[in-house]
């Protein structure tokens, strides 16, 4: 009826057929759609053949991509993957040692390692919510007392596996972390050390000083490769969690080795004391002073002032105290002893006497008058002169009695030249200091040292534009000018006066031992040159050296002081004019004279007028050592 099929068609109601008047409502909206050029509503529209062919293509494709995927991980990395699942299960950590400590010769400790605790943290363990970072960072903040904010930011932008929170835990604080530890994944405590220097100030330059940082100064940077430990690895095995489970310790730790010095920690204190003192007292602005073992070239005492505490540097220090240390004028990070130039005056005058022995350019026992000066004739103008003065008159004078008093016109005669006598000249000069270790580091066995400064003609004329004069010769042969030397060198080229004509290495370490004290290592003296000078030049310049001190034949001999001292010594002073009233005042020492065993040199600068800084020095330190 009416055309229309008799099959019965589903609507969205279950379980009910189309109804026949719905049917032919149907068709006849169709046919109304039809004459009204409306769309035609069909209950089914068939899917176009290229819409179904590009579905089932990307069906195939991603079927085809996950299998190759599949394969991949399974097949050709699964080895590779479960090796990193393993290494993400295990994770090394380090083992700390003990570092090797520092004795003097005598078996004294002077450094040891002090137990500290740091908190780190490890930013790759730490929760990957940022709310839960944030709540652990502020426990963290809370515990050991810093600004939080300063605390997140710090983890927050460092790109290093392992970031120090805080450093030397106090033991409350250390309490309180422990006990809550499982609030805070990724922080834990290490154990480390520190290092502790018995009297600092003291040792300071010498031994140096070794920071969390790394940065080391001194015997503990020249030697870190001896005294450094080896570190161990321990092995830790995690859950999925993270927490450890299981741990084996995979490389053993080792202590490092340890050093004893030449070193006589009593005598470095005593000669700290008492250039304190005398430092203090006269207004100087600082000093050095350096012991040798003139048999050695070992270092007996080595000051430089003013000092520092290098436990500061060791353990921490604040802001404050850095700015103290850096700010100070008188630059007590600076070791005067190996790097300070200084005008040496009349410390010089026995080195010139034994070259000028030496080179035959005067007789040990020939005298010379004088009286006072010299006077220099202009060479464009006879009828002028350059005066140049003595400090005192001293009438006729041979080589031992120039040094014993310090008489500038015998060492200007026989330095540069004066009347009819013969002088050693300028290259001569030159050449001799630098065969007693002037010009040229002594190659100690500690860092930062500098080699000292002697002039030449050449040199003046490239610096200046100015020609050498003779004023120039006179004023290099005792000790004034354009030379800069350092308190180290003074030292050392007394050593070869004192033992003979030996120039030595000198050292700071005489042995390396285990942590058992065990020796390792013996090390040996070494020797610079020797036998470049005449023993018995030297043995001429010695006896004027004495005679400084005896005053014998020398009415204003330099140095009658020490004459009070238990044993036999010997001596020359030196005073640098600095202009304004300044002067560097020098002494040098060695003792017992006939057979010495210390060679002490003691320098403080820029002491107002000329008044003897250094003497009383000598004479306090060497009779306390003598004494014991």
């Amino acid at each position: 009826m009416f055309g229309c099929p008799q099959a019965k068609f589903k609507i969205k109601r279950p379980q009910k057929e189309i109804e026949f008047h719905e049917v032919l409502l149907d068709s006849l909206a169709q046919r109304k759609e039809r004459e009204l050029g409306l769309s035609e509503q069909k209950l089914e529209v068939l899917l176009p053949q290229r819409l179904l062919q590009a579905l089932w293509l990307s069906f195939l494709i991603l079927t085809l991509v996950l299998f190759g995927k599949t394969a991949q991980l399974q097949v050709f990395e699964g080895e590779a993957l479960a090796q990193a699942s393993e290494d993400n299960q295990y994770v090394i950590r380090l083992i700390q040692a003990q570092r090797g400590v520092i004795y003097d010769r005598n078996m004294t400790q002077l450094v040891s390692n002090k137990p500290s605790f740091d908190l780190i943290v490890r930013p790759t363990d730490l929760p990957g919510d940022e709310s839960a970072r944030q709540r652990i960072f502020k426990g963290i903040a809370q515990i050991v007392g810093q600004d939080y904010q300063e605390l997140s930011d710090k983890i927050n932008v460092s790109s290093l596996a392992e970031v120090r929170v805080a450093e030397n835990l106090d033991y409350k604080n250390l309490i309180l972390f422990e006990a809550r530890s499982y609030e805070f994944p990724g922080f834990e405590t290490k154990n480390n050390t520190v290092r502790e220097y018995v009297s600092g100030d003291i040792f300071s330059h010498l031994i140096g000083y070794q920071r969390k940082t790394g940065e080391k100064k001194g015997l503990e940077e020249y030697y870190d490769d001896i005294l450094k430990a080896n570190l161990g690895e321990l092995q830790v095995k995690r859950d999925v969690f993270g927490n450890p489970i299981d741990k084996e310790v995979v490389v053993q730790p080792s202590p490092g080795q340890s050093l004893v010095l030449y070193l006589d920690a009593d005598l470095q204190k005593k000669l700290n004391e008492t250039m304190e003192i005398i430092i203090k007292n006269t207004g100087a602005k600082g000093g050095a002073a350096v012991a040798l073992d003139p048999k050695t070239g070992g270092v007996l005492a080595m000051s430089s002032f003013p000092t520092f505490d290098n436990n500061l540097f060791s353990q921490g220090m604040s802001q404050s105290q850095w700015q103290a240390l850096s700010d100070n004028p008188q630059k007590p990070l600076f070791n005067r002893v190996l790097s300070g130039g200084y005008l040496v005056g009349s410390t010089i005058k026995p080195l010139i006497a034994s070259a000028v022995l030496q080179e035959k350019v005067i007789a040990p026992e020939k005298q010379l008058n004088c009286n006072g000066q010299i006077e220099i004739p202009n060479p464009w103008d006879p009828t002028l002169f350059t005066i140049k003065k003595d400090w005192g008159v001293h009438g006729w004078t041979d080589l031992r009695k120039a040094i014993a008093e310090s008489c500038d016109v015998y060492f200007y005669t026989v330095g540069g030249g004066f009347g009819a006598q013969e002088g050693l000249g300028p290259t001569k000069i030159k050449e001799y200091l630098e065969l007693f270790g002037w010009d040229q580091k002594t190659g100690i066995d500690l860092p930062e040292e500098t080699e000292g400064f002697l002039p030449d003609k050449n040199w003046k004329k490239e610096t200046w534009g100015q020609n050498w004069w003779d004023g120039d010769t006179y004023n290099f042969a005792i000790g004034q000018g354009f030379l800069q030397i350092t308190p180290l060198e003074v030292a050392n080229s007394f050593v070869a006066i004192a033992n003979g004509g030996t120039l030595y290495q000198p050292r700071v370490v005489k042995e390396i031992v285990d942590d058992k004290k065990n020796l390792v290592k013996k090390i040996d003296s070494e020797i610079i040159r020797q036998n470049f000078i005449d023993p018995q030049n030297l043995e001429i310049a010695r006896e004027g050296m004495r005679q400084a001190v005896t005053g014998i034949g020398a009415p204003h001999a330099s140095s009658v002081l020490l004459n009070s001292l238990p044993v036999a010594v010997a001596a020359k002073t030196g005073t640098a004019e600095l202009g304004g009233d300044l002067y560097h005042n020098w002494v040098t020492v060695f003792a017992p004279y006939d057979d010495p065993q210390i060679v002490l040199t003691i320098m403080v600068e820029k002491v107002k007028g000329t008044q003897s800084a250094v003497l009383p020095v000598a004479q306090q330190v060497l009779s306390w050592y003598f004494s014991q």
